[in-house]
């Protein structure tokens, strides 16, 4: 049976009937912004029929004594909420599962959050997840979320966080047949301009098909977040966790596939950041970065739909690099380096190449903006980015910053912006690679065309064979057309 997304359902209806499915019973743990997710339930009637037992360790030692200390000494992060969610549904199934576990299925929803303070220094977040059981004394499943609060106002946070805590408890037992249904019914009587969604995690046995690097796709084509992060391993990060404290160098592309190429400008472009005098060498991470037009077949309507699989593809690849994805609706890069400084306020490195440059500098991509080209830059180069600029041949002529003559009238800036290292020209580069065009290659590829092989990694021309990724024909045919690759040029 199709799982069906009721959008005019509301938050009061859900809980209501939750409240009258006898099957549903567990506890609510709520940290740092009230109890307005068990408050819903007990505003909607019958709640005896769901709540167990609601509580909120509100004091740190307190919390401590119930849930036990972690290395992670920030009670707002995911260990305390795993912690939490251990302890709750341990004791309710240790408590009640002879008396009812034939006929019951178990939960337990708990949130940490850092909701607006009183003076409103400081940026509301949290994390909230849900532990349950789908069949009476069966295996429980998990899903975490993390979520950003967006809202002026202490209260109307406390609201949006219990909208969220009962969108999320109904989606557990009603939609989770439908990874996708289950998502988009977070936001129920939410909008993003009251939060914002941008880690979630399924894991359990009725989520064993589910891939959460699909999920954080979907959390940036929703528009849920801005972006989403995920590690060498696969596994879905938390963005303000995994960059906490730390330098950051981003590479974009697409990938498609990744070429020697993109590992040189990766190489040689971290190289000479880590040569920056205020760089901590043992404190970087390299972010290779894919937007959502870049998943996309070049020119493609914007409303066209994304081929999952091939992203998969191209995320496999770079995982199997050792690269952290980062998948963003960051078209302008001033947009990227904003989204970034929120998250650190250490230094930023943006490895691009040459034809970059050029787009940066024309204002037409900026008429959205009141200040223009400039309020963008004022973001774009603030005082802990730089730009290093990866070559590009073009009929014979290497172009680099040297080269590169902006419009008359912004001659000046470029210049200041040189004079102040904002942008520098990657050196050291493999000339070799100036040749090489990654549309050209990916042709080569689905063509089946003798030599494609010296243009990737080594590892990358095994993964693209033993899976026939980006159009490879597994049975090659006996003759191909050579294609020439000539003239690079990286987006």
């Amino acid at each position: 049976m199709a799982v069906i997304h009721n959008k005019d359902l509301g938050t009061k209806q859900k809980a209501l009937a939750i409240n009258l499915n006898p099957q549903i019973y567990g506890s609510f743990a709520e940290i740092g912004a009230g109890q307005d997710v068990a408050a819903n339930f007990f505003k909607a009637g019958a709640s005896s029929g769901t709540i167990a037992k609601t509580m909120s360790a509100y004091d740190m030692v307190v919390s401590d004594a119930i849930y036990g200390t972690q290395k992670v000494r920030r009670y707002v992060s995911e260990p305390r909420l795993i912690a939490m969610l251990n302890h709750e549904y341990g004791l309710i199934v240790e408590r009640l599962a002879s008396q009812r576990g034939d006929n019951t299925t178990f939960f337990a929803i708990c949130d940490t959050i850092s909701a607006l303070n009183y003076h409103k220094t400081n940026e509301g977040h949290g994390w909230m997840g849900i532990r349950f059981q789908l069949q009476p004394n069966g295996q429980y499943n998990e899903v975490v979320i993390h979520v950003n609060l967006l809202d002026n106002d202490n209260v109307m946070q406390q609201q949006a966080v219990g909208v969220l805590g009962v969108n999320l408890l109904y989606a557990s037992f009603y939609y989770h047949e439908n990874p996708n249904v289950f998502l988009q019914s977070l936001m129920d009587d939410l909008s993003r301009d009251r939060l914002q969604i941008d880690m979630v995690r399924f894991e359990g046995p009725d989520f064993a098909k589910v891939d959460n690097r699909l999920m954080s796709l979907h959390l940036v084509k929703y528009g849920f977040s801005d972006a989403a992060v995920f590690g060498p391993d696969g596994k879905n990060l938390q963005p303000s966790e995994a960059l906490y404290k730390k330098h950051a160098v981003v590479i974009r592309g697409r990938f498609r596939p990744v070429i020697n190429v993109h590992m040189d400008m990766l190489n040689t472009g971290v190289k000479q950041f880590l040569q920056e005098a205020d760089v901590d060498k043992e404190n970087v991470m390299v972010v290779a970065e894919l937007t959502l037009q870049s998943l996309k077949e070049r020119d493609a309507d914007p409303l066209a739909e994304i081929d999952e699989k091939d992203f998969l593809d191209r995320v496999d690849i770079l995982c199997s690099l050792g690269q952290t994805v980062m998948i963003s609706n960051f078209h302008e890069y001033y947009k990227l380096v904003a989204y970034m400084s929120k998250i650190t306020k250490l230094k930023l490195g943006v490895v691009l190449g040459y034809p970059n440059l050029e787009y940066i500098f024309a204002e037409e991509h900026y008429q959205d903006l009141q200040g223009g080209i400039l309020e963008s830059f004022a973001t774009l180069f603030s005082r802990k980015v730089k730009l290093f600029i990866y070559p590009t041949l073009r009929d014979g002529v290497i172009w680099n910053c040297l080269r590169f003559y902006p419009p008359p009238h912004l001659i000046d800036l470029y210049r200041y912006l040189i004079a102040n290292n904002k942008i520098e020209d990657i050196r050291h580069y493999r000339e070799s690679n100036l040749n090489v065009q990654t549309d050209k290659v990916l042709q080569m590829i689905k063509q089946g065309a003798s030599g494609w092989e010296d243009y990737v990694p080594a590892e990358v021309a095994v993964m693209i064979k033993e899976r026939c990724l980006f159009g490879y024909p597994c049975e090659v045919p006996p003759a191909s057309t050579p294609v020439v690759v000539t003239d690079e040029k990286i987006n």
